[in-house]
């Protein structure tokens, strides 16, 4: 009888966890894959400042700056920060602002009484910039052609005023990185499905682009400022609502950056990035658990039933049934992911669908765990 009460509970959470999972395919993710363009007859097309911070990236900036500033656009300007270099950026500006007349730099000096972060870099480039709306992208990425910027522009109009784009990164067939690119489409298909469904609750600052004045209206940085990052994640969880923010996703709409090459430093990465989101709203923090959640619990009871049925607990009709809903819920993520990968350009992260989503499930706990104990020591050094 007890088996029968277990079995019979392990059943039931496996369905309501194969039931969230729905949820998000479905009202959320799907949005991405079966999104389609609107095609309008005219565009406005507001005179934009694309705001690059530069710190020692004079080995990106000669393949990626003439890029930006090749696109075609009718009125813009480039705004490179050169935030306190001490490599041959200075002089290759130089000589990109004499080839390049849209090309604006400014330099910030090192102060070593008065140390500062990416978000000042912003900061002054904001400040700085001759138009109303914005746009960020790092020195490290690239536009995959001179449709990049008309295509995040079109999204402004009087009601909206973020655009939350997509930035891939270059493949190179190593498994770290698929591991990189297939953890960026699973976080891009969230935070971009969301603010399709009224829901935004970050960007990312590779593609991000907001107006001066809404800038201004949220006091900038104000509110974050003593975090380290956040600059793009925090700033939009603070400034967008369902209202004011437009997502771009299109082909040519995308930045292609280089990704890290060491797990060392993708571990430090993704660990800045879990420390930033404990700033994130309640309800978006537990909107972005559920699903890792529902992941979890759905293989937990799953391999529980698989271990029940050898000790007779239930029937073979029951395991067919179980069975039966393992093939739709896999069925229905591959349709969902597959549609989305093409739109966003990573159909070659398919087949390790399967795969990726066994490690990320046991990953960033183990993350979480180690921000922790990191936390800890650092108070027990103090």
């Amino acid at each position: 009888m007890l088996g029968l009460n277990l079995q019979f509970f392990l059943f039931c959470v496996f369905c309501f966890s194969i039931f969230v999972l729905f949820w998000y395919y479905l009202y959320f993710f799907s949005r991405v894959s079966f999104f389609k363009v609107k095609k309008t007859d005219t565009e406005t097309l507001f005179p934009a400042s694309v705001i690059v911070c530069a710190r020692n990236e004079d080995h990106n900036l000669p393949e990626f700056l003439p890029l930006i500033l090749l696109q075609d656009y009718p009125e813009f300007e480039v705004i490179v920060v050169d935030d306190c270099s001490w490599d041959n950026t200075p002089l290759l500006l130089k000589e990109f602002v004499k080839k390049f007349p849209r090309l604006k730099t400014i330099t910030i000096r090192e102060d070593e009484k008065h140390p500062h972060g990416k978000k000042f870099a912003l900061m002054v480039g904001i400040k700085g910039a001759r138009y109303e709306h914005l746009v960020f992208t790092d020195a490290d990425c690239k536009p995959p052609g001179n449709q990049w910027l008309k295509k995040m522009m079109r999204n402004f109009s009087d009601e909206k005023e973020i655009v939350l784009g997509y930035s891939k990164y270059e493949s190179n067939g190593s498994l770290l990185n698929k591991l990189i690119r297939f953890d960026t489409f699973q976080i891009a298909l969230q935070y971009l499905s969301f603010a399709m469904a009224g829901k935004p609750y970050m960007g990312v600052g590779r593609n991000l682009a907001y107006k001066k004045d809404l800038f201004f209206k949220h006091k900038g940085f104000a509110s974050h400022y003593h975090i380290e990052s956040g600059d793009d994640d925090l700033f939009v969880q603070e400034a967008a609502t369902g209202k004011n923010t437009a997502v771009e996703f299109s082909d040519g709409s995308f930045t292609i950056s280089r990704v890290k090459k060491t797990w060392k430093k993708w571990v430090e990465q993704k660990r800045r990035h879990l420390s930033t989101s404990r700033n994130y709203k309640w309800s978006d923090k537990m909107r972005l658990g559920a699903y890792p959640s529902a992941q979890f619990v759905f293989w937990i009871s799953f391999a529980s039933l698989m271990i029940s049925y050898p000790l007779n607990f239930f029937s073979e009709y029951d395991l067919y049934i179980v069975l039966f809903l393992l093939a739709l819920r896999l069925i229905v993520q591959n349709i969902v992911f597959k549609q989305a990968m093409n739109k966003l350009k990573e159909q070659d992260l398919f087949v390790i669908s399967f795969p990726c989503e066994l490690f990320f499930l046991l990953f960033y706990p183990a993350l979480l765990f180690s921000n922790f104990l990191f936390k800890r020591k650092l108070w027990k050094r103090n």
